[in-house]
């Protein structure tokens, strides 16, 4: 019995023996067939780096302002009693706007006016009657004072009758009407805002290491994207005398012709000053960067070998410094050589080594200045 036991546990344990290599064998085999599994390649364009000619340049964003902006409000109190300006019309310097209600000081006017004129007519007797010794000293005196009295009410009823003639400042476009017919106005109610457009401001902050770089009489060039891409020029015509404490950035203004109106105040731009010299950079398609945080980088093309020593078709990461970008194109200003083949799309599923297969028949845009398509 014990014979046939021992027998039984033998034979149980060769069994689980053999099963346990057979299983060893098909673990190695599986982590062999692994360690030599390449993945197929990923397909992506490509584009050979060229050398070209950058002018050096300064980007910032800026913003449109007026030269001249006023909002026009009421300088006294009153009834609106005529409106002469229609919303967004150019108007000239001292063009009437708005008028208040000034009936009763057209009443106290010519009152006050007779007055006057009572008192020049009773100087002028008084003169001839001083000269004759027909009155005193005192009585002159008194009617001089008083022809000046009633001449400065005079002028003072015409300077508030005039105060509620609402004229325009200077020329410009007016934005839309805030008032109506009929409607009373306090002391320093809005009635239209006044706005110069033609020349306009670009106001935009560089960085103080750069700021002696930016010059007054410095090109501008203005690019608005929202306007199809519109580039207007322009010229540094003021820096601001101190740097601001919280950014460090100091603050320029350009001054540039806008005879269209193309520019509204409050509006953002695009801003690039020309620093005049240019120099040699590596170009490529904005989409060939893989940016990230840690720093940006591209994919160049290159023949690599496998675990097994094989040649074949691959990418390697090359981190990039970047410099100012123009339409679809970015500068490379060191990491990439010219000649060297770098991915242009595709860049997102890639990693250092993978192998890849190159078909350009559809090229990711490429153009300094490109335009938007017809809809």
């Amino acid at each position: 019995m014990a014979k046939r036991m021992i027998l039984m546990l033998a034979l149980a344990a060769g069994l689980i023996g053999a099963l346990g290599f057979v299983k060893f064998r098909q673990i190695q085999q599986a982590i062999a067939q692994n360690a030599s599994f390449q993945p197929p390649p990923e397909a992506v364009t490509t584009i050979i780096a060229q050398n070209e000619r950058w002018p050096i340049t300064l980007n910032a964003i800026g913003t449109v302002a007026a030269v001249q902006g006023v909002t026009v409000s009421a300088d006294l109190p009153g009834i609106v009693d005529r409106i002469t300006f229609e919303s967004g019309a150019s108007v000239r310097e001292g063009d009437l706007l708005l008028q208040l209600d000034t009936k009763q000081e057209q009443a106290q006017l010519a009152a006050v006016e007779a007055g006057r004129d009572l008192a020049r007519l009773n100087f002028e007797r008084m003169q001839s009657l001083i000269d004759e010794g027909a009155i005193t000293r005192v009585e002159y005196d008194r009617a001089a004072a008083e022809q000046k009295e009633t001449s400065a009410r005079v002028a003072e009823i015409r300077a508030i009758i005039a105060r509620k003639t609402v004229r325009a400042p200077f020329s410009g476009t007016l934005g839309l009407r805030q008032v109506n017919l009929g409607q009373y106005l306090s002391p320093g109610d809005a009635v239209v805002p006044l706005q110069s457009l033609d020349p306009i401001y670009v106001n935009f902050a560089v960085p103080q290491q750069d700021s002696a770089r930016v010059t007054i009489g410095r090109n501008v060039r203005i690019t608005v994207e929202e306007l199809a891409g519109a580039e207007l020029i322009g010229r540094v015509t003021a820096t601001n005398s101190v740097v601001d404490e919280a950014t460090r950035n100091l603050q320029i203004q350009a001054t540039l012709a806008n005879p269209k109106a193309t520019l509204r105040p409050g509006m953002f731009v695009q801003t690039e000053v020309l620093l005049g010299a240019s120099r040699s950079v590596v170009t490529l398609p904005a989409s060939a960067v893989s940016y990230a945080p840690y720093g940006n980088s591209v994919f160049v093309v290159t023949d690599l070998k496998d675990a097994n020593g094989r040649t074949y078709k691959g990418v390697r990461q090359q981190f990039v410094k970047l410099g100012p970008s123009r339409g679809d194109q970015v500068a490379v200003v060191s990491g990439v050589k010219h000649g060297e083949e770098i991915v242009t799309s595709g860049v997102f599923k890639l990693r250092n080594g993978a192998a890849v297969v190159v078909d350009n028949t559809v090229q990711p845009s490429n153009k300094p200045a490109p335009k938007p398509e017809d809809s």
